[in-house]
């Protein structure tokens, strides 16, 4: 199998600094950190409301990871203002969620089949800018097709079930595990790129990882947290080497 790459998610820095309203800690200096601890690629998140990543925080991340040679994974809302601010900047990968004002975190993949019809639109003019537009979707067939009618060359897969069904130890965990599975082979038989992200801890990677069809993983929340504790080089280096030895598993 293909080397899994991982992005970096760096919202919870900037949670962290909106709290006291202060200018540290500084997201964009954790985005070199993790750059240089590993990371394939950096995710931020402009929320409508700005309640992490500022304007200035996606201004100052697109000159970093373009000096570094990284890409900048800009998640987003299916809004105009949204679709502006990613024409402007163009970074490499645009992935559209499905955003609530009173929602604590994403809670759900985007409904692209009932939003056919205002999705497909964003993802063309997105797309003819030459960006990488990604769908964050729950691990089912019928999105992942819907994923593909839309035009998206990427589909990032939920995880938030699986992992929160592991973590408090339901029996449901080994059917959400498979549901993934079976969204993954999907998405890659109809051309999908495929991803996936969300509540991915040290115990649930390598299960996670071990899907063939994954091509990346992006992991933010978690490892921002386990950074309290052993440092945000050291988190991200363990996550990158649990990836690798569920790959070479994989393949053995």
């Amino acid at each position: 199998m293909s080397r899994l790459r991982l992005g970096v998610n760096i919202d919870h820095v900037a949670t962290i600094r909106n709290a006291r309203g202060e200018s540290y800690p500084d997201p964009v200096r954790a985005a070199e950190m993790a750059i240089a601890a590993g990371a394939d690629g950096i995710t931020a998140h402009l929320r409508e409301d700005r309640r992490h990543i500022s304007d200035a925080d996606i201004d100052a991340l697109a000159v970093i990871v373009k000096r570094r040679g990284r890409p900048l994974n800009l998640e987003m809302a299916v809004t105009a203002e949204m679709e502006s601010i990613a024409l402007a900047h163009r970074p490499h990968a645009a992935c559209l969620v499905p955003e609530r004002r009173e929602e604590v975190t994403t809670e759900g993949g985007l409904d692209v089949v009932k939003g056919h019809n205002a999705i497909a639109p964003v993802v063309g003019r997105l797309a003819a800018a030459g960006i990488r537009v990604s769908l964050f979707v729950d691990p089912d067939v019928a999105q992942v097709a819907a994923a593909k009618s839309v035009g998206a060359q990427v589909v990032e897969l939920h995880t938030g079930a699986y992992c929160d069904a592991v973590r408090h130890r339901r029996p449901d965990a080994e059917a959400r595990l498979e549901a993934l599975k079976a969204a993954a082979k999907e998405a890659a038989r109809l051309g999908l790129e495929v991803h996936a992200g969300h509540g991915i801890d040290y115990e649930t990677v390598k299960p996670v990882a071990e899907i063939p069809e994954l091509m990346e993983l992006n992991i933010g929340h978690f490892l921002i947290g386990e950074a309290i504790f052993m440092g945000l080089p050291a988190a991200i280096q363990r996550m990158r080497a649990l990836m690798d030895e569920a790959r070479a598993e994989r393949a053995a």
